[in-house]
């Protein structure tokens, strides 16, 4: 495993010049819930807001269901939690047939410790293969508490 430690306020370069898919003219996008302030096109289109974040509070899906099978290689999350401290796991899984079956990319717990913990950025390497279905599942606190889940950056090339 290749491994950097970022000093805060480090700029995130990713190590490979990825061709981003442009997701809004290639899915249909599935979310359990949804601040109006927040859309979920704020996550998957570059340069177009601050993320998503949903309007509820507990666990949450966000499902990209693609109108032709895909073939990506690469996926990048990226998570802010700039106000309370606390702990996410998410959930990145996938399917080819329309999401009656899916299989595992990653899951994941991240601790959040504002002012100096407060982004996750997750960059994988896959081969997905007819990718028909990508969703992501997040429990915002495993805890208990009372967060809002929401995600800053779903990239896929």
């Amino acid at each position: 495993m290749r491994k950097r430690i970022l000093s805060q306020g480090a700029e995130v370069v990713s190590t490979v010049d990825k061709n981003w898919l442009d997701l809004e003219g290639l899915a249909q996008a599935e979310v359990s819930s949804e601040d109006a302030a927040h859309p979920i096109e704020s996550a998957l289109v570059p340069n177009t807001g601050s993320g998503w974040r949903a309007a509820q509070t507990g666990k949450q899906t966000v499902r990209l269901l693609f109108d032709t099978p895909q073939k990506i290689r690469g996926i990048r999350l990226v998570f802010q939690e700039n106000e309370r401290e606390r702990t996410h796991e998410f959930l990145l899984r996938w399917s080819a047939d329309s999401g009656q079956s899916y299989r595992e990319i990653a899951r994941q717990q991240y601790n959040f410790s504002p002012p100096g913990t407060t982004q996750e950025f997750e960059d994988y390497a896959v081969e997905l293969h007819g990718l028909t279905t990508l969703e992501l599942t997040i429990v915002p606190d495993i805890g208990g508490g009372s967060a809002y889940a929401s995600i800053a950056q779903l990239r896929l090339a």
